[in-house]
C-alpha cells in the first residue's frame, strides 16, 4: 500500500523540518518538572536516544522559562515550550532559547496577549503550534455550539488561524485534539485539506500505555493511512520514551519510517514444542542494540516457519531440540535450541557491518 501524503506547507524547527512531504517526525514531551534540571535534561537524553526528534516541557511558572536557558545548551533536540494560561511565560520562554512554542489560544485570554506572542515568536524566526482541545475550547464556542464537536474545535481553530493570518504569520503547526478516538478523527478529516498548514497528529489523554497504545495506534494510523499527518506524539500515562516506540512502530507498520528492527513472531499454537514467548522477549531484548531496519522473525514451527515468514531478512523456526536458521526464506542450516538465538544474532552481526548485538 503507497500512502498519497496530503501537502502541507514545510516549516522548520532549528534544522527539523516539518510538513511539505518531509518523513513524519515522532515527538514527545518530558514529564519530569522543567526546573529540575538535571532530571529534564537526563529524560531528553534518553528520548533522543530512543529516536525523538522534537521534544516538549512544560512552563508553568517563571523559574519553568528561566531553565530552558540552562537545558538548551544541554541536549541536540530542538525544544518546545508549553504554554497555557499566560501569555507572559511565552515570551519568557521565548527569551530563555525555547525553539519553538505550543499555545491554545483558548487559554491565553485576549486577543492583544496572543498578538504579543506571535510578535515575540516573529522577531526570533520561532514557529508556533496552534493546540486546540476540545476540553478547553472557548466560552463563545461552547455557547454557539452547545458541546465540544468537531465543528466546535474546528470553529476555534479558525478563529486562532484568522489572527495569525491578519499578522501575516504563517509558521505555524496546527493541532486538534480530543481523548475521543472518532471525535479526533473526525476533526482531523474536517481540517485536512482545508489548511495548508502542517498537521500534528494525536490522541489527547490516550492513557496508561497498554489501551493508550491501541487507542492510538487506531486513531493515528486511520489517520496516516489516509495522508494525513506531518508530526505524532503518543499520549501514554507513563515513561515517555515509550511514547517514541509506539510512534515508531505505528510508522513502520505503514511503511512511512524506517526506525530500527522490526521482530516478526508467530502467536504460537499447538504445534509449538518451545517456549516461544521467552525467546522471543530475548530476541526483541536483543535487537534494541541493532539500528539496522531489518526485520527479524522468531517462529514457533520449524515445518512453516520459513514459508511463513519469508518477507523476514533474518530469522529462525525452533521445535523440539533443533530448529531452523533462515534468510529471506531460504534455510541456511539446522541449529540445536540452545543455539538458536546465538547462531541468528552472529549472522545478523556480521550482516549488519558488525553491530554489536550477539550477548
Amino acid at each position: 500500500m503507497e500512502i498519497r501524503r496530503t501537502r502541507t506547507k514545510a516549516i522548520r524547527i532549528k534544522n527539523l523540518a516539518i510538513g511539505g512531504g518531509a518523513p513524519v517526525v515522532v515527538q514527545s514531551m518530558a514529564n519530569t518538572d522543567t526546573r529540575d534540571i538535571r532530571a529534564t535534561v537526563g529524560q531528553i537524553k534518553r528520548l533522543a536516544r530512543a529516536g525523538c526528534e522534537l521534544v516538549r516541557v512544560a512552563v508553568p511558572d517563571d523559574a519553568a522559562a528561566r531553565a530552558i536557558a540552562k537545558i538548551k545548551p544541554e541536549i541536540a533536540l530542538p525544544l518546545v515550550a508549553d504554554i497555557h494560561f499566560n501569555y507572559r511565560l511565552a515570551l519568557a520562554s521565548v527569551k530563555s532559547g525555547a525553539d519553538k512554542l505550543r499555545i491554545n489560544p483558548g487559554t491565553i485570554g485576549e486577543r492583544w496577549k496572543l498578538e504579543e506572542v506571535i510578535k515575540a515568536c516573529r522577531d526570533k524566526g520561532l514557529p508556533i503550534r496552534i493546540g486546540i482541545n476540545t476540553g478547553s475550547l472557548e466560552k463563545t464556542v461552547l455557547r454557539e455550539f452547545g458541546r465540544p464537536t468537531p465543528a466546535a474545535v474546528v470553529r476555534s481553530l479558525e478563529r486562532s488561524i484568522d489572527v495569525f493570518d491578519t499578522m501575516g504569520f504563517r509558521d505555524i503547526v496546527i493541532s486538534a485534539k480530543a481523548s475521543d478516538v472518532k471525535t479526533t478523527i473526525d476533526v482531523y478529516r474536517l481540517i485536512s485539506g482545508r489548511f495548508d498548514y502542517p498537521l500534528h497528529l494525536g490522541l489527547t489523554e490516550a492513557g496508561l500505555p497498554r489501551a493508550g497504545s491501541v487507542r492510538s495506534s487506531v486513531t493515528l494510523g486511520l489517520l496516516l493511512a489516509e495522508g494525513i499527518g506531518d508530526t505524532i506524539r503518543v499520549s501514554l500515562t507513563g515513561d515517555p520514551v515509550l511514547e517514541v516506540v509506539v510512534g515508531f512502530e505505528i510508522l513502520k507498520s505503514l511503511g512511512l519510517r524506517e526506525h530500527g528492527p522490526t521482530l516478526i513472531s508467530c502467536p504460537t499454537c499447538g504445534r509449538c514444542e518451545i517456549d516461544l514467548v521467552e525467546l522471543a522477549e530475548r530476541a526483541d531484548k536483543r535487537l534494541q542494540k541493532v539500528k539496522k531496519p531489518i526485520r527479524v522473525a522468531i517462529m514457533g514451527c520449524a515445518v512453516n516457519g520459513p514459508g511463513e515468514a519469508r518477507e523476514a531478512d533474518f530469522g529462525i523456526a525452533a521445535g523440539r531440540g533443533t530448529g531452523l536458521l533462515f534468510k529471506k526464506g531460504t534455510i541456511i542450516k539446522k541449529v540445536k535450541a540452545n543455539r538458536l538465538l546465538d547462531e541468528l544474532f552472529s549472522l545478523i552481526e556480521k550482516e549488519t557491518d558488525g553491530e554489536d548485538c550477539n550477548r
